[in-house]
């Protein structure tokens, strides 16, 4: 049998025009992943979304968006998220976050997470 590690998902739905500093939010937070020693960290950019207030975003529209949404997606301990969270607290304005308890199949050339 396959084994596997206990992992968390942390999902943050940001906007693409989301700032933190003067630079791009997903920047922001996927350096402090880094900074941290997390696992890692991915940016996925969404082609279409609305998020409380409704307000869609597209690329679909003659005029392209601007604001397209995001995903960071981050993949570590329990305790590594958690304090990701605690430090990227000042950073967050109004988004989407979610945790998620996963199983890691395959990370690197073994199953662990360091």
């Amino acid at each position: 049998m396959r084994e596997t590690t206990d992992a968390v998902r942390l999902r943050l739905m940001i906007g693409e025009s989301d700032e933190f500093e003067g630079r791009p939010l997903y920047e922001a937070l996927v350096f402090k992943a880094r900074e941290l020693g997390m696992a890692g960290a991915t940016v996925l950019r969404g082609a279409m979304g609305f998020g409380r207030t409704s307000r869609m975003h597209t690329t679909k529209i003659l005029r392209l968006s601007d604001d397209l949404p995001l995903v960071v997606e981050v993949i570590d301990t329990e305790e590594n998220v958690d304090r990701l969270l605690s430090e990227a607290e000042a950073m967050l304005g109004s988004c989407l976050v979610t945790v998620e308890n996963i199983r890691v199949v395959r990370y690197g050339h073994d199953a662990g997470l360091s």
